[in-house]
């Protein structure tokens, strides 16, 4: 295979990415993956407004939801406490993908959340996410871990208006099986 490559011209405003796989299914799934990342690439630069990623933004929404849940006293307060749980599928669905220990890890970004909501002086501890190469906490805007703030919003709205949906059914379809005599 012979190639031509060009460096160092003026002006330069596109590029091309080469890839070079064993068989054809090793390179399409290196062409899906290498898009999947130019597309995050340029939501983000679409985006301008990052947030912290590896779970930081569900553990702290998880918290802050479990203390508002805890000032109501009506039957709302079980609802909003069950969403604020299922905001923590996200971490936990990290770590486990990552072969770590999800329930350990999980428990002390909630630790370093609630303390950043709950003590002023801990306030730094707001941008704490997952490091799932150690397996630890860290500070995730330092670590360059950032997701699209847009990308963020959508997937909680989406996955809220799915479950108001899911709650909206309220009759019972039952099928009765066939009597045979």
């Amino acid at each position: 295979n012979e190639m031509l490559i060009f460096k160092g011209c003026k002006g330069q405003k596109a590029c091309s990415i080469l890839l070079r796989g064993a068989n054809s299914h090793m390179l399409d799934e290196m062409e899906r993956s290498v898009h999947d990342a130019l597309c995050v690439v340029r939501r983000a630069l679409e985006s301008s407004d990052v947030v912290p990623g590896g779970g930081a933004v569900e553990s702290a929404l998880s918290i802050y939801l479990e203390t508002f849940a805890s000032t109501l006293s009506s039957r709302e307060q079980m609802a909003i406490a069950e969403y604020a749980q299922a905001l923590l599928v996200i971490p936990k669905t990290l770590s486990v993908n990552a072969a770590q220990d999800a329930t350990e890890l999980v428990a002390r970004l909630r630790a370093q959340h609630n303390a950043a909501q709950t003590d002023s002086t801990k306030a730094d501890l707001k941008h704490s996410g997952l490091n799932l190469v150690k397996g630890t906490i860290q500070d995730n805007v330092v670590a360059g871990v950032l997701e699209p703030t847009m990308s963020k919003v959508k997937a909680l709205q989406f996955a809220t208006e799915a479950a108001i949906t899911i709650l909206r059914i309220d009759d019972m379809v039952k099928i009765e099986p066939d009597q045979e005599g």
